[in-house]
């Protein structure tokens, strides 16, 4: 795999929202998984958005992670665009922190699903779209069980230490 062909799209709707989903990235960095960032407004600039979902597919990208904040209509509207796998990240905003953009992208109408992560959970929503591309990478599946397993051995280490103090 190489720069050119990413297999991963992290869509976002503000600049505002890059703090949060800059974090996708960085777990994709982390994996050797090569992506693509844009800021694509579902409602400023919704024909660039559906070119570039669109566009996106042709290139080889595999997976969306869209991050919204709000009414976060963007995770839907990518959706509507592909029948590849959308992966929604709720960002918090707002009087209601997020509550609000968690039900706007996990009530999505029958027929246009988008997997729903925590509020601002970019990070998990970059390891469930390490998951989707594992069932055809076969060495990403095993580099995400060793990562499951250094998490199990921090922990225990942890409570190791914790029981030591006690």
């Amino acid at each position: 795999m190489n720069q050119n062909n990413p297999l991963v799209a992290i869509v976002m709707g503000s600049d505002s929202d890059l703090q949060v989903m800059s974090k996708a990235a960085e777990v994709l960095k982390e994996f050797n998984i090569f992506y693509e960032m844009r800021i694509l407004s579902a409602h400023r600039v919704p024909s660039q958005l559906k070119n570039f979902v669109e566009e996106s597919e042709k290139k080889g990208i595999k997976v969306f992670i869209a991050g919204a904040g709000l009414a976060a209509h963007l995770p839907g509207v990518v959706a509507s665009y592909t029948a590849l796998p959308v992966i929604g990240v709720p960002l918090k905003s707002g009087a209601l922190n997020g509550f609000d953009s968690l039900l706007s992208i996990v009530q999505m109408p029958p027929g246009v699903p988008v997997a729903t992560v925590a509020v601002d959970g970019a990070k998990n929503a970059a390891l469930l779209a390490l998951q989707i591309l594992s069932t055809s990478i076969s060495d990403l599946a095993d580099k995400l069980k060793k990562y499951k397993k250094e998490m199990e051995e921090i922990v225990i280490k942890k409570d190791a230490e914790l029981q030591s103090k006690s």
